[in-house]
């Protein structure tokens, strides 16, 4: 009987210290690197909200306000800055500062007249790249989903996690449209084919720009292109990874410094010479 009282309190411990429902928490040393936080800047780091992106391939509003616009000092002041109706993502206004902004999200600052689309450098870093009014009225979208709906109502998904009603017969999976922000409708198809100009999301060569020149097909195994940029650098990445943002040499959106061209640390250091900076 002993024993028996004995298993039963250390299942009652047992269950009464398991956690319930998802981590609310984020230390800063587990934080994606591409948030680029000091390691010495404290313990923990921002937990983006669930949302359109995910945790790690977003960046909370937190961050942008405070570590890259330098707009708040603290955690606190970006609470503020979002409460007080300051900040839109593509045209919403969002009052989470932890909301996931992602890859093509338009960020909007109305009262300092800030508007930037986030991109990534040839680093695979986000980057907040400066837009003009006009710009900042649409952004791109990659197909990930096409399907016919419960009521025979066929539907696009993309990677921002739009739902996209009636779209164009020609969208396809791994096609990127032209959404207007305002209305969210699609009206331009970015088809990816061989010549398509493409931009890495994922993986080393993440931030990188070039021309789509080959696709490799491989049943039951991730499918394999080859892209080339403007320097006649080759490389290959998976198919998931590429995202299509022009044609030819001509991109829809404006890119950041660099224009997706990695260098060689050579080639940096040699930069840096000539510029005086070593």
């Amino acid at each position: 009987s002993a024993l028996c009282e004995c298993c039963t309190s250390l299942v009652r411990k047992r269950f009464v210290t398991m956690p319930r429902g998802p981590k609310k928490h984020l230390k800063r040393l587990h934080a994606p690197r591409h948030w680029n936080l000091g390691k010495m800047g404290g313990v923990w780091a921002p937990k983006p909200s669930p949302g359109p992106h995910k945790e790690r391939e977003c960046v909370p509003v937190c961050v942008i306000l405070r570590d890259r616009l330098k707009y708040a000092l603290n955690g606190k002041e970006c609470q503020q800055i979002c409460m007080e109706r300051c900040v839109k993502v593509d045209g919403k206004v969002r009052t989470d500062f932890n909301y996931p902004a992602g890859f093509m999200d338009v960020i909007e600052l109305e009262k300092s007249g800030d508007r930037f689309r986030l991109l990534f450098d040839v680093k695979g870093r986000f980057v907040l790249h400066r837009l003009e009014r006009e710009e900042a009225s649409y952004k791109l979208c990659r197909v990930n989903k096409v399907y016919v709906s419960a009521n025979k109502i066929p539907v696009a998904v993309t990677h921002d996690g739009r739902t996209i009603r009636y779209p164009d017969p020609d969208v396809k999976v791994n096609d990127t449209v032209k959404v207007d922000i305002a209305s969210g409708k699609a009206s331009e198809i970015l088809k990816f084919e061989i010549g398509a100009m493409v931009m890495l999301t994922k993986g080393h060569n993440a931030g990188r720009v070039g021309q789509l020149m080959h696709i490799e097909r491989h049943e039951g195994s991730f499918d394999i292109v080859t892209i080339k940029d403007t320097k006649g650098n080759t490389f290959a990445t998976r198919l998931g990874n590429v995202f299509v943002i022009g044609s030819g040499n001509h991109p829809q959106v404006t890119l950041p410094k660099g224009r997706g061209i990695k260098k060689t640390i050579l080639q940096e250091r040699d930069e840096r010479e000539t510029a005086g900076l070593l």
